[in-house]
């Protein structure tokens, strides 16, 4: 009997700018480049099609959910084990997101370098940008994110910031670079793909903001090795209400 993978579902949370959805599109087929055969599929939590929920209902055999999601908050830990517990004809499991990693930081760190702005030199200071959650864990995250990317930018003060739920704010770490004299504060968006929080933070910059991650080849390889550790532990059977597991 030959073995078959299961399928890699990509969750997105989804936006109303039209650009997220082509962002997301486009990283989904560097990761299908990268593995050809392995069924890839898209699903997203909500404002775009399609939703997770049909995805999973066109699927059959098993599933590794892997969240396009930077952090642990509510949607990775309870949202989207909750709509593969109700998807009880699959075996399935949800994926860590895809933060913090080393691959994250070289993506980010390739976005500030493109960014940047020729003849000015480098930051003196870099806000890490990121969405925010309540949860503990995804501040601690995005922490250990902005330590991963200081350590690539030869140690420039990298401090987090958050664009809701959490402090500080985007202005609020920028402020307190400038109190301290800095001018050349760049902000790294730590977001898979454009919408209103890229926006955002965009518009609160002093002076530079680098893209979000989008479709850069460090990413697609991030994504399967999220789905590669999920997939490699025996998947839960299929059950009503149960057998949902996270793979951090």
């Amino acid at each position: 009997m030959t073995f078959r993978r299961p399928a890699l579902v990509a969750v997105a949370h989804g936006s109303r700018d039209p650009q997220a959805l082509r962002t997301v599109r486009a990283l989904l087929d560097r990761v299908r480049a990268r593995r050809p055969g392995l069924d890839v599929r898209l699903g997203h939590i909500e404002l775009n099609e399609p939703l997770l929920a049909d995805t999973l209902a066109g699927l059959r055999g098993g599933a590794v959910l892997v969240p396009l999601l930077l952090g642990r908050g509510h949607h990775v830990t309870v949202d989207l084990p909750r709509a593969l517990a109700a998807a009880a004809h699959l075996r399935g499991t949800v994926a860590a997101p895809l933060g913090p990693h080393p691959l994250l930081a070289q993506v980010l760190h390739a976005r500030l370098l493109e960014a940047a702005k020729p003849g000015e030199g480098p930051p003196e200071a870099v806000v890490l940008a990121a969405a925010g959650s309540r949860s503990p864990g995804s501040a601690a995250g995005t922490a250990r994110t902005a330590a991963l990317l200081g350590a690539l930018l030869g140690g420039i003060p990298v401090r987090p910031a958050f664009a809701s739920a959490a402090a500080p704010t985007v202005p609020e770490a920028v402020a307190a670079f400038e109190a301290r004299g800095l001018r050349r504060i760049a902000v790294a968006s730590c977001f898979t793909a454009p919408g209103r929080f890229a926006a955002q933070v965009r518009a609160a910059a002093p002076w530079i903001a680098a893209a979000p991650l989008g479709d850069h080849e460090a990413m697609a390889r991030l994504v399967l090795h999220r789905y590669d550790r999920a997939a490699g532990a025996p998947l839960p059977p299929a059950a009503p209400a149960a057998g949902v597991y996270v793979r951090m």
